[in-house]
């Protein structure tokens, strides 16, 4: 009889290369992706501050704290995907 882990464990080996895994066993942690999600969210409003005092217009200095400010959801996520691993174990 198959426990849930088994059957688990069969379906990722079925589906290929699993990039948590991957991420997991370089050491990287969940947490160290929520850190860096708000670094992210500082480092945008400091790149828009920093772009607002240039001379360039303020749509630029507006997209450089996008572009930066987009970092951070995605870092989230992937500690979450990264958080689901680790409880795996």
């Amino acid at each position: 009889m198959s426990t849930k882990r088994d059957i688990e464990k069969g379906i990722e080996e079925a589906a290929g290369w699993n990039p948590m895994r991957t991420l997991s066993g370089f050491g990287v942690r969940s947490n160290h992706l929520y850190i860096a999600g708000l670094a992210a969210i500082g480092f945008s409003v400091v790149t828009w501050l920093f772009s607002r005092g240039k001379n360039d217009s303020r749509s630029q200095s507006d997209r450089w704290g996008l572009f930066v400010g987009e970092w951070a959801p995605t870092l989230f996520a992937v500690g979450v995907g990264l958080k689901l691993e680790e409880d795996k174990k």
